[in-house]
């Protein structure tokens, strides 16, 4: 006997109640019509991932209540369909699992017009981007229901992480692990499930099938890739990556046990790290511009590597005619950074224009003179610039309704090479969370890919090979106020990312009086990073969420003893 099980991997909206409602229904029928007899959605499904402090309010988790029971009802006439929705729930729905009295992260079981179990949560995270414990009670029940004669024990994300609530279903007589998931994407985080899923596919010597939820949702994306295991923990399937699918996972029922029937020699080839940087990117930006109704996107193009990135980044997104491109020279813009963006602006095919900052500049410079009689030129002159262009594209921005795509990257936010209300305005930072080395290298890997049949090289070599610089004062370079951006990258990456003491990065290779100032920038920076506008989260550890440090704070590691590493 072959049980056919469904995967709604779907692009949910946080709370577009009634219309991720229709979407379940709607796979559920579709699903049926194709053979399949139980359909699985993601965790939070009805609500969308995270919906924050929309979990507090007692109305929105009332309408998701109510939207669960709606879909039970609508999808009566289906009387052997299964269906496993994802949802918070504040006492509304009872259950032969649990008494649902506070507000839990859970799961419904619907069939024949009917709730026929709601599983809670177990396990909480509370780390990185997770905030759970903050809106959520943990669960302590177990969930096994039976479809088609084959019992299939329920788990929610993180509970599949830890042994008990495997082992408790397992006791209870499942066959099969369902585990429904909202699991953010990092750069190898891909990997790490499937290796965790494998050792607890092992552990209770049952297949797992993982249906995972896709899309973007403000700092966050979710990449989809759901899949299934053997009992051994040999991947079996997997859907696609930063996509919507209505994934297919047949069941082979023996008396020997379940299986997945699926040949893994049929798996799709792993992809590229960049690859799926890449897609990530894309999709955060796509989702973040739709989901909130701008209708298009405008940036500031210079000729260097950040905004051509991010110029590739969006026109891949939201195509060529939705971009808008603004070059605005200023005293000190090199002729080269003309030729480059105008060439970059040509070849994607996006409108662009120039706006020279000078006469501006000139003005401001004229209005400050009396004040600033006796002083020499310095940041501030550099800044004024910055703030005149940032200026320039939120009023283009406020005109047009286009939403303005920042430009920094993750070294610049990390030491303050950046402008409050210069370079830093705007509505969304695109690659906020890339180290510089990481920019190269992406720019690079688009040059020689074209994943959307664009059929072009979208970045001109120059802008890739040319040394960075903001332009803003006569033959300056990044370099002339940072370390090498290998060193400094290396040096955020474990200390920033990995939470790696001086003492360990000194330990490293890194020169003591380099990752003393690195850290110290890091520090007397805060201030600007509360507030810059939010961005992709693409590493495990960004500048948002994952980073929560005080503006104001007297600790320094270094004049506290040497820390051991």
């Amino acid at each position: 006997m072959t049980l056919q099980i469904a995967i709604a991997q779907l692009n949910y909206v946080v709370g577009d109640i009634a219309g991720n409602a229709g979407r379940i229904v709607a796979a559920a029928r579709q699903a049926h019509a194709q053979g399949a007899r139980l359909l699985l959605t993601p965790e939070l499904s009805i609500a969308g991932y995270a919906a924050e402090d929309l979990f507090l309010r007692p109305a929105f988790t009332a309408a998701c209540d109510e939207a669960v029971l709606r879909i039970a009802t609508e999808l009566a006439d289906l009387p052997d369909m299964t269906v496993v929705v994802g949802h918070p729930t504040g006492g509304s729905l009872r259950s032969r699992s649990v008494a649902v009295q506070q507000r839990f992260n859970a799961a419904s079981v619907l069939r024949g017009g009917q709730v026929l179990a709601t599983y809670a949560k177990r396990e909480l995270p509370n780390y990185q981007v997770f905030d759970e414990r903050r809106y959520f009670t943990p669960g302590q029940g177990v969930c096994v229901f039976e479809v088609q004669g084959v019992r299939v024990g329920l788990l929610i994300c993180e509970d599949a992480w830890f042994e008990e609530p495997a082992a408790l279903a397992q006791a209870a007589g499942a066959q099969v692990l369902a585990v429904i998931n909202a699991s953010p994407y990092h750069v190898g985080k891909e990997n790490e499930r499937v290796a965790r899923m494998a050792e607890r596919a092992r552990a209770a010597g049952l297949p797992l099938i993982y249906a995972h939820l896709v899309g973007g949702q403000d700092e966050v994306v979710f990449d989809g890739a759901s899949f299934a295991l053997q009992a051994d923990g040999q991947l079996a399937l997997q859907a696609p990556a930063f996509k919507e699918a209505l994934v297919r996972v047949p069941l082979s029922v023996a008396p020997a046990g379940v299986r997945v029937a699926a040949d893994a020699a049929s798996l799709p080839p792993p992809r590229e790290a960049e690859a799926q940087l890449w897609d990530a990117l894309v999709l955060g930006v796509r989702d973040y511009v739709g989901k909130n109704g701008f209708p298009g996107a405008i940036l500031g193009l210079s000729g260097g590597i950040d905004s051509a990135l991010v110029l590739a980044i969006a026109v891949d997104a939201l195509g060529k005619d939705k971009v808008r491109a603004v070059m605005m020279p200023s005293p000190y813009t090199a002729d080269i950074s003309w030729i480059d963006a105008r060439e970059m602006a040509n070849r994607l095919g996006v409108r662009y224009d120039e706006i020279s900052i000078k006469p501006t500049f000139e003005s401001f410079k004229a209005a400050l003179a009396d004040e600033f009689a006796g002083r020499a030129e310095d940041t501030t002159e550099e800044n004024i610039q910055a703030r005149i262009r940032g200026t320039l594209l939120m009023a283009l921005s406020n005109k047009f309704g286009a939403i303005v795509l920042t430009t920094g990257n993750k070294s610049e936010m990390a030491t303050g090479y950046c402008t409050l209300y210069g370079d830093m305005a705007g509505g969304f930072a695109v690659i906020k969370d890339l180290l510089k080395t990481t920019v190269f290298a992406l720019a690079r890997w688009r040059n020689t890919h074209d994943p959307y049949g664009t059929g072009r090289e979208p970045i001109p070599e120059r802008i890739i090979t040319r040394p960075p610089s903001a332009e803003l004062r006569p033959d300056q370079t990044d370099q002339d106020s940072l370390p090498p951006y290998d060193v400094l990258d290396g040096i955020l990456a474990r200390y920033m990312q990995d939470d790696e003491s001086v003492e360990a990065i000194v330990a490293a290779g890194y020169e003591r009086a380099v990752v003393e100032r690195v850290t110290r920038l890091i520090k007397i920076n805060e201030y600007k990073r509360r507030q810059a506008p939010v961005g992709i989260r693409v590493t495990h550890r960004s500048f948002g969420k994952d980073w929560r440090y005080p503006i104001t704070s007297k600790f320094n590691e270094t004049a506290h003893g040497r820390e051991h590493p």
